[in-house]
């Protein structure tokens, strides 16, 4: 550890009397606290908190926040996660007074910008994806894929059918078997062929009549265009299931392919990876979810309609899975969105994409020779290098080189997935980025593959926190922390 005064805890600056509470005398009768709750709800005392003074906490949430890597101030590479650049006119945007004022229960009629905007929103993201219907209503991707599987197992139920698996790569994104499961199905795992395609004869062998959905991300998490996703559809259909397409990957395929056109049936965007909305550190997020005609009786309530007088909330739909979420979804990441398409228009979006993979593909070409890329000399939007012939060699791990990067002002790509891929390194250098960058983080990269072991096994060296142990913390974590006697 680091800097020893900055990375103190709260709890180790207490002392006794220094909390400096500056509040009016209460006005409003006091009342025994065992006639607002149950005694057996009530602590004995009150929570051993911190006494710090006002600029004890200052400095230490400064402190912290200096700490952070971030789209803003490095350049972050995260594969599959889609850290890119958010354009700060989209921020203003979504935190007008006209937005950030209004409450989810007023009248609609006082609501009618913000639902003609959302409204607008949802006929985009129909568009974009070949699709009929939209909800914005899950809160982020893994939701989106949830309701998407709630909106099939309606579907079927509707029909009389009883259809209880879904199918998924081996290449898809860890949430999907989850997602399945959560949704009543069970996941059934399909190979990829040699080239990190769907194996079609995997794929045929494993549909039947209990084929519920078959997932896909496309492009996949090795930043591949699977080529045969129409013959995929169109198997699928044939055995009576639904195509889902893990919209995750769009950042790739803007204005370029739309999955409806593919064969998808229903698929989810992540407004919040692809459209510009800030993430990460587990949100904010916002998971749409599109459906081609045949579903979009089941998606859920309030439906957002435009109506003679205005637009409205309609909740009378008989065959609705529901709400998967309050109110009309995560706002502001919605509008985030909203700006950004308005912004680009549809020849922008293909532009994005364009320059996603064509960073993308120049950044491989740059690494492949120093760090394999296992799958293919071209990608989309990401690709997927692996360590395992520097890890032979030099006993240099993709966990050493994603530390060591940390020192250099970058962050590490996302390491270790996918699993089909030892040691993977996945890099996704996102159309923000300049050819300047790019060729900065190739170079250090270069520089590390040549430094000690030993430098690179205890790094990163100039973090406040060093490496810590990752196996440990997660098989034994910290349920309930306690401040030691001799930090209060």
């Amino acid at each position: 550890m680091k800097n020893r005064q900055a990375t103190r805890l709260l709890f180790e600056l207490s002392k006794p009397g220094s909390a400096e509470d500056i509040l009016p005398d209460c006005d409003v009768p006091e009342e025994p606290a065992e006639s607002l709750l149950p005694g057996e709800l009530l602590a004995d005392q009150p929570p051993p908190l911190p006494e710090v003074s006002e600029p004890q906490v200052v400095r230490h949430y400064v402190n912290l926040s200096q700490w952070n890597m971030s789209v803003d101030t490095h350049f972050y590479p995260l594969g599959s996660c889609t850290m890119k650049y958010n354009p700060k006119r989209n921020d203003r945007a979504a935190n007008l007074p006209g937005f950030v004022n209004l409450h989810p229960y007023q009248p609609e009629a006082t609501l009618q910008g913000l639902l003609e905007c959302l409204y607008r929103l949802e006929q985009m993201l129909a568009e974009i994806a070949g699709m009929d219907a939209v909800t914005l209503q899950p809160a982020a991707g893994a939701q989106g894929e949830l309701t998407a599987l709630l909106i099939a197992a309606a579907y079927y139920r509707d029909r009389g059918e009883k259809r209880t698996q879904v199918l998924i790569p081996d290449a898809a994104h860890g949430t999907n078997p989850a997602s399945a499961a959560m949704a009543g199905f069970h996941a059934v795992e399909v190979r990829s062929d040699h080239r990190g395609m769907v194996d079609l004869e995997d794929l045929t062998a494993k549909l039947d009549s209990r084929t519920a959905v078959f997932m896909i991300t496309n492009p996949n998490t090795l930043g591949l265009f699977d080529v045969n996703i129409r013959r995929v559809a169109d198997l699928v259909h044939a055995a009576g299931g639904l195509v889902y397409l893990d919209g995750a990957n769009m950042n790739a395929v803007l204005g370029i392919v739309r999955p409806g056109d593919c064969g998808a049936d229903m698929m989810h965007f992540n407004p919040h990876k692809t459209f510009s909305g800030p993430h990460g550190g587990g949100g904010p997020g916002a998971g749409p979810v599109a459906v081609n005609q045949h579903l979009a009786d089941f998606l859920p309530v309030p439906r957002i309609i435009s109506a003679p007088g205005g637009f409205r909330l309609d909740s009378d739909r008989p065959k609705s899975i529901g709400r998967v979420r309050s109110f009309c979804g995560n706002i502001g990441v919605l509008l985030r969105a909203y700006a950004y398409l308005r912004t680009q228009g549809a020849e922008g979006l293909r532009q994005v994409s364009e320059r996603a993979v064509l960073n993308a593909n120049y950044l491989l070409q740059r690494v492949r020779h120093i760090i394999p890329v296992p799958h293919g000399v071209r990608c989309m939007h990401e690709f997927v290098a692996s360590a395992l012939k520097l890890k032979a060699s030099r006993n240099l791990s993709a966990m050493d080189l994603a530390k060591r990067l940390l020192d250099y002002g970058f962050h590490a790509p996302t390491v270790y997935f996918p699993l089909i891929v030892r040691e993977a390194l996945m890099v996704e250098p996102t159309e923000s980025e300049t050819k300047e960058t790019l060729d900065a983080f190739a170079e250090v990269l270069f520089r590390i593959t040549e430094e000690p072991e030993e430098l690179l096994h205890e790094a990163p060296h100039t973090t406040p926190i060093s490496r810590p142990d990752e196996v440990r913390a997660a098989r034994n974590p910290i349920l309930k922390w306690t401040p030691q006697a001799d930090s209060v």
